[in-house]
């Protein structure tokens, strides 16, 4: 195996920013005072938040108070979409997703199903894309909420969030974007993006893990999912977590300065990679071919399995990843490719490589050099 390692996995996460660190190590050291508490250590452990809180609206175009942190993207999809959902149950009991969203909603919607809440999961296109017009005809006048992802996680589709906001917004429903893909590489102007609620995760752009973020736009009211004490206005009990508040602020605040020059370079990088696979015999690309973020490249292979591929790279000193979950033994094929249509043989077949900004021209060829061979391989094992 190779010392160095060539990480193309950066959606699952991401490693923690040298600068991050350096602004969180206070408050994991000598700053360790509770925020709650009305003495100097205190007093500064709320003045870290309440920075933290208008660095993110800032970059959200929002107001601070209007900014909850939480534990992760998945608390913070539970905290708007049960919380969301339990607040109006009195004015209907209706959600609509789409089929392709990650499991912390899918998962969070079938939890409420279970107390006499109706889903209906949209379908997508061949691209993985929610069409607007389908999420206006599965509206009825008991409809509270629509959760629909900014940009999926396995393919890298950009969803047209804006456009299905607005239909929310002229229906008067609660629209809730799970950004937790997109943060660090899409705009997050609520405002353009007619959100009502919008969910991010620090370890998704190069922040500490164990933090995340929710968007509430004001008048939204959402029920607590964490009972205990007031923090967060209320929204959310806990001691707060001050180092990965001020790191995940940190993060964030770097990404988006830093994208004007990032996102060229990793989009170069990610044509390069679709450009050089689409080579090998019997590979297709997975997502829009140009509505995707701008360092997700995914693919299926005909007839080869996807942790076969993942297993022979990792040999390689190459850590990648797949739509496959692999459990008991037996690979479930992507809810995701399926739900675009894709046949349960070929989805068995995916890879999702996706870039960082640390990553070279160099990683890129030696994944080129590498893949076909190790395709060819397990196409001759199988057969």
């Amino acid at each position: 195996m190779s010392d160095h390692i060539i990480y193309l996995d950066h959606a699952a996460t991401t490693a923690l920013d040298p600068r991050v660190l350096e602004a969180m190590l206070p408050y994991l050291t000598t700053e360790y005072g509770n925020a709650s508490s009305i003495y100097t250590l205190g007093r500064h452990a709320m003045q870290a938040i309440d920075a933290s809180r208008e660095q993110v609206a800032e970059i959200l175009n929002c107001r601070p108070t209007e900014i909850a942190f939480t534990g992760c993207g998945s608390e913070s999809d539970n905290l708007a979409i049960k919380g969301i959902a339990q607040a109006a149950q009195k004015k209907g009991n209706h959600i609509i997703t789409s089929s392709i969203e990650h499991h912390a909603v899918l998962y969070t919607c079938q939890y409420l199903e279970r107390s006499g809440f109706k889903t209906t999961y949209l379908p997508v296109d061949r691209y993985g894309r929610v069409n607007p017009e389908d999420v206006e005809r599965a509206m009825t006048d008991q409809t509270i909420l629509v959760s629909i992802m900014y940009a999926n996680n396995e393919v890298g589709t950009i969803e047209p969030v804006a456009e299905i906001g607005r239909v929310c917004r002229a229906r008067k429903v609660p629209f809730h974007i799970d950004a937790v893909q997109a943060g660090g590489a899409l705009p997050l102007d609520v405002s353009a993006l007619n959100a009502d609620l919008l969910s991010l995760s620090a370890h998704k752009f190069y922040g500490p893990k164990g933090t995340g973020i929710l968007y509430i736009r004001q008048g939204m009211r959402v029920l607590p999912q964490m009972q205990g004490g007031s923090q967060e206005r209320g929204r959310r009990a806990g001691t707060e977590n001050v180092a990965g508040i001020v790191g995940a602020a940190t993060a964030l605040r770097l990404a988006y300065e830093e994208l004007p020059e990032v996102t060229p370079r990793i989009t170069a990088l990610r044509d390069r990679l679709i450009e050089g696979i689409l080579r090998i015999p019997g590979s297709h690309l997975t997502g829009h071919p140009t509505e995707r973020l701008p360092n997700n490249a995914s693919f299926c292979f005909e007839g080869v399995e996807g942790e076969s591929i993942l297993l022979s790279l990792d040999l390689l000193g190459i850590a990648a990843s797949t739509g496959s979950a692999c459990t008991s033994g037996s690979a479930e094929p992507s809810h995701v490719l399926l739900a675009m249509g894709l046949p349960v043989e070929l989805a068995h077949g995916s890879l999702r490589l996706t870039l960082g900004k640390e990553n070279t021209e160099a990683d890129v060829e030696t994944v080129l050099s590498a893949l076909p061979g190790i395709i060819e391989k397990q196409r001759s094992l199988l057969i």
